[in-house]
Parts: C-alpha cells; sequence; structure tokens
C-alpha cells in the first residue's frame, strides 16, 4: 500500500496512490509505504530517484548500520515502534529515508518510510495532523512527531500496566491466594514483565534515533529543542519502567510467598499427622509382641482397652497441637 501525505493549509492530508500517473500529481511530505509491492518500489525509483534497500527491514541488521547518511545527504534510520497487542506485544522494524534535496518539493524535503504493517503511532500522528493545523511544516517535523507520538504511546501503555499490576495487587493483597489463583497472577505478571522490556528497549531505540537526528545538524533550532523535549520525556518512561520492574520483582516474591505458604500447610498436615500417630503405633507395636501370654487373651477386656488406649494416645498429642495453635 502507497500513500502520500502533503501540506494543505497547514494540514496533512492524505491520499492513496494506485499508479505512477496520480503520484505525480502531488508534492507529498510523506510518502509511507506499508509492505510495498515491487511495481509501487518501481514508481517511487522511477519518480523520486530513490531506491529502496532490500535490507530495509531486515530484523538482523547490525545495530552501527542502523543510524547514516549517504553522500547524497539522504538520512537513513532504521527505527522499531511498539504494538502493545493483549495477545502478542511486538514491535515493528520502520525504515526511514529522508531526503531534503529531492527535486520534487525543495523547501520541505520527502520522508520515505516502509514498514511491513500498520502501526499504531502512524495512525496517531495522522489523526492529529488532521486536527491540528500548523502542527507539521518539514519533512523533518513528520519524522519528530513520529518520535513523539512515539514516545507518548509508550507512556499510555505504560498506564496500561499499571492500572493491570493493581488489578494484580488487590488480588495478591487481599487476602489467601489459592494455587489457582496464584497461576493465574503469575501469567499476568509475566506478560506485564515482557510488556514493560519491550517498552524499555522501545524507548531506548528511539532515544538513540532522536540523538542521531540531533547530531545530523539537519534540525532547525525550533526542532532541535523539540527533540530535546523528547529525549527529556523518554528519560521520564525510564524511571517508570524502572519503578515497574520492581513492583513486578515484589508481586512475584509475594505470590511465590503464598505458594510457599499453601505448600508449608500440607507438609504441616502430614508431620502433625505422623507425631499423633507414632504413639498408637508403639502401642500396636507392643502389643503385637509374642509374649508367652499374650494381654489380649488373658484379660476379658484386652482388645478394647487396647484400642482405647491407641485411640487417645492419638487425640491427647492432637488436643496439644491445637491448644498450641498448629492447626490453625
Amino acid at each position: 500500500m502507497l500513500n502520500i501525505f502533503s501540506l494543505a493549509n497547514g494540514r496533512l492530508f492524505q491520499e492513496e496512490i494506485e499508479s505512477l500517473e496520480e503520484l505525480s500529481k502531488f508534492q507529498p511530505i510523506w510518502v509511507d509505504l506499508e509492505s510495498p509491492t515491487v511495481e509501487e518500489k518501481r514508481w517511487i525509483k522511477q519518480y523520486y530517484g530513490l531506491s529502496i534497500p532490500e535490507d530495509a527491514m531486515d530484523e538482523d541488521i547490525e545495530e552501527s548500520a542502523r543510524f547514516y547518511e549517504e553522500d547524497n545527504g539522504d538520512l537513513h534510520i532504521r527505527s522499531d515502534f511498539l504494538i502493545a497487542d493483549d495477545d502478542e506485544p511486538r514491535a515493528v522494524r520502520v525504515a526511514f529515508i529522508l531526503n531534503l534535496q529531492n527535486s520534487a518539493l525543495k523547501s520541505h524535503g520527502v520522508l520515505f518510510s516502509i514498514h511491513d504493517e500498520d502501526v499504531p503511532v502512524f495512525r496517531l500522528l495522522r489523526l492529529r495532523a488532521r486536527r491540528a493545523p500548523g502542527l507539521i511544516e518539514d519533512a523533518r517535523e513528520v519524522l519528530l512527531k513520529l518520535f513523539d507520538a512515539d514516545a507518548e504511546y509508550s507512556a499510555d501503555t505504560l498506564e496500561g500496566i499499571y492500572d493491570e499490576l493493581e488489578k494484580v495487587s488487590k488480588q495478591v493483597l487481599a487476602g489467601e491466594v489459592t494455587d489457582e489463583l496464584a497461576g493465574e497472577v503469575l501469567g499476568a505478571i509475566a506478560r506485564q514483565e515482557d510488556l514493560n522490556g519491550r517498552i524499555r528497549r522501545n524507548v531506548m531505540d528511539t532515544r538513540r534515533a532522536v540523538s542521531f537526528m540531533m547530531r545530523s545538524r539537519m534540525l532547525t533550532a525550533e526542532q532541535f529543542e523539540e527533540s530535546r523535549q523528547i529525549l527529556r520525556d523518554i528519560e521520564s518512561l525510564d524511571n517508570h519502567t524502572a519503578f515497574l520492574f520492581d513492583k513486578i520483582n515484589f508481586l512475584m516474591d509475594a505470590t511465590v510467598g503464598f505458594i510457599n505458604i499453601n505448600q508449608n500447610k500440607i507438609i504441616k498436615i502430614f508431620s502433625v499427622a505422623s507425631v499423633a500417630l507414632l504413639p498408637p503405633t508403639l502401642i500396636a507395636s507392643l502389643y503385637g509382641m509374642n509374649f508367652q501370654y499374650m494381654p489380649e487373651l488373658s484379660q476379658r477386656w484386652g482388645y478394647p482397652y487396647a484400642l482405647t488406649l491407641m485411640v487417645a494416645s492419638a487425640l491427647v498429642p492432637m488436643w496439644y497441637f491445637r491448644r498450641r495453635g498448629w492447626l490453625k
């Protein structure tokens, strides 16, 4: 899918392109390619003279090759954007090519973005740019606003983690935690820990991309200050992710502690039962020895007396344990 975005009266307007002729009718500042076909790549090369690298969206590209500037002045940035789906949170690799020397729109430049699936941050920026005139002025501003929206999207996701952990905290700390509930809690904690780790990696990648733009000296003074604000926002997100890791570890330890308590209760039952049955076992073993005259046979009430003594010897330890509160 090939979408172009052009400025009109300070607003960003989107057009879906289905032919090369349509592409030549507009002067965009942002060209977005979502799962581009070979034909769409050919249109980009024919009209803009830009060849999209084959490894643009490779996941195993070297870290040092994710940010670089070509001899013709094009900036290449490969950055990951978070998709915080409930079922499968993941990061999507997006390749950016910032062309500030393009003849199609010299004053604003053109930003090219290539990715395999739709990114929530892109939808968020499109919605804002349509509603807020003057939000975007050129291609560099588009890229900065994308990273700014990415930081805000990470912040919103962190708020969701806070809410989920608050529910887990009430379950863990409100009362007795059964083994079944503990299993559900551990699963929820593990999901939030994975999402929190992805957010931390995402903001780290965003920080590197914004820092590269600042070092490239291609930003205006106002855009440079905006970049510094984005970095400050990311710094605050790092503090929140660190706090959430501590909270997750606390809830994990508390849940495992309740599991150990439940296991200890089971072990205590066996311990109490084994101690309480020792005296009856001793009495039964004594009466079972081969005496010359067995008490059970020589006495009329031998067996009832023996059984009563065995029951009493079991009840006395149980009464003692109950009095000490060990059976609660």
